[in-house]
């Protein structure tokens, strides 16, 4: 491996780190309450987003189940084909787009304002329509992505990734969610045998 390369790799790692830390410093308390009540009072958490941040949304939805608030992903080509009939009065639909603009997720934006439920955008652009019609907007706080170009989601993939996990986290905690419950729907793998002895 050339010198070149290991600085690279190496960087990508501390700009992945430094975006968490900008997170951590930038987190509005008030903005996450307002979350966390949201997904507290929602029967259905709706995510949705295009590329690299669809995989972060689809992971909170599944996240969400594993601590009994029920969660689904529905990918932007199906949510204009019938797949938001899933989102009702008082739900909440989560929106991730770094720039804020993605043209795939806008139609979604009106459907659920038509269908009386909530908006959660998470986007580094504070400005953007999505986070302009939003309920409530996570800022994504990212220096710039880690690789040489600057187009590869990384960083701002790492903070999108971190701030579902402190959503998830904080559901369990205003939930107070018990190991007991997550025993019994978490049977399979080596957490579910160390957890079910």
């Amino acid at each position: 491996m050339k010198n070149e390369t290991y600085e690279r790799i190496h960087n990508s790692v501390k700009q992945e780190r430094d975006a968490l830390d900008l997170l951590w410093q930038k987190m509005d308390r008030e903005a996450y309450g307002r979350a966390i009540d949201l997904l507290c009072n929602s029967t259905l958490t709706v995510t949705s987003a295009c590329g690299s941040s669809g995989f972060a949304a689809k992971k909170f939805a599944h996240s969400l189940c594993c601590v009994e608030c029920p969660g689904k992903f529905v990918p932007p080509s199906e949510a204009v084909h019938g797949g938001m009939g899933a989102l009702q009065p008082g739900n909440v639909l989560i929106l991730v787009s770094k720039g804020g603009k993605s043209e795939e997720l806008l139609p979604l934006i009106e459907i659920a304002r038509a269908k009386g439920a909530h908006l959660i955008a998470i986007t580094a652009n504070l400005e953007s329509e999505i986070a302009r019609a939003a309920d409530v907007v996570l800022e994504m706080c990212c220096t710039t992505e880690s690789d040489r170009y600057g187009v590869m989601s990384t960083s701002s993939f790492a903070s999108t990734v971190a701030i579902f996990d402190a959503l998830m986290v904080g559901l369990m905690e205003e939930k107070d969610y018990r190991l007991e419950s997550f025993a019994l729907i978490h049977p399979g793998g080596a957490v579910g045998k160390q957890i079910n002895q």
